[in-house]
């Protein structure tokens, strides 16, 4: 049946359409699949890039999802389905590794911690349910900013006032920020080595949706001092094994 507010569900096809690409497309590119006219989708993306929808990259004429439509995702998770779907399983987690663990989504240029689960015996930590944190200084942040398209990240990051500067740790600009994810992306996890809190790292694996965008991301915290550096990659595979699981209970893709 067609819709009786076209312009309404033109605008939620777009958007659709757009989360379900791993970047930034040109609006020709959007008009042709949904087959819109040219004219309507430019005038479309001007309006949803007023509120925020809508990033437009200049220089590769190309149209991505805004800020704004992140925090849509985000408020998704805030209302319990990602978070209780995903709580047994941090749980399980930090029963197996005898660390604290978390899940997080992002919120902007920050992650949302949604889920807290403290292992015994362990340093108390500034995370929390609810507490936000830069994206790029956390190894949950880290993971999620790693399993988006390049593009998507240097629309969220176009300069160096996007970044924040704490414990005057790295990134403070885009390019510092590239090489992390890039290694990130190498090793298959990401690390945190004392950025929010001097002696207490991090590694994290993003839960990636079923068109492979990241949903959130998991990580285990604990005493730099007391896990020596040769046992990360064990703890990030434990990690990762939580990540596939959610990932397959939200009908998403393994990592």
């Amino acid at each position: 049946m067609a819709s009786s507010v076209p312009a309404a569900d033109s605008t939620l096809r777009v958007l659709a359409y757009l989360a379900a690409q791993r970047g930034p497309v040109a609006a020709s590119t959007i008009a042709a699949a949904l087959e819109l006219p040219r004219s309507s989708v430019y005038h479309l993306l001007a309006v949803m890039q007023e509120h925020g929808f809508i990033t437009h990259l200049p220089e590769e004429r190309r149209y991505g999802l805004g800020v704004a439509a992140f925090e849509l995702g985000s408020g998704f998770a805030r209302q319990q389905p990602l978070s209780r779907l995903g709580a047994p399983l941090i749980a399980q987690l930090v029963d197996r590794v005898g660390e604290s663990a978390h899940l997080a989504v992002l919120h902007g240029r920050d992650v949302l911690y949604i889920v807290e689960e403290r292992a015994r015996r362990r340093p108390s930590l500034v995370t929390d349910v609810g507490v936000r944190l830069p994206a790029p200084l956390t190894a949950s942040g880290r993971a999620l900013l790693a399993a988006l398209p390049q593009a998507q990240v240097r629309a969220l990051f176009p300069g160096p006032a996007a970044f924040t500067d704490r414990n005057g740790r790295e990134p403070t600009r885009y390019s510092q920020l590239r090489s992390i994810l890039a290694r990130t992306r190498e090793v298959g996890y990401s690390v945190e080595d004392g950025e929010i809190t001097e002696g207490i790292a991090s590694v994290g694996v993003a839960v990636l949706d079923h068109v492979g965008w990241p949903a959130a991301g998991i990580a285990v915290t604990f005493r730099s001092d007391d896990v020596p550096r040769e046992r990360w990659p064990k703890l990030a595979a434990e990690v990762g094994r939580t990540a596939s699981e959610v990932s397959r209970r939200i009908r998403g893709r393994a990592g």
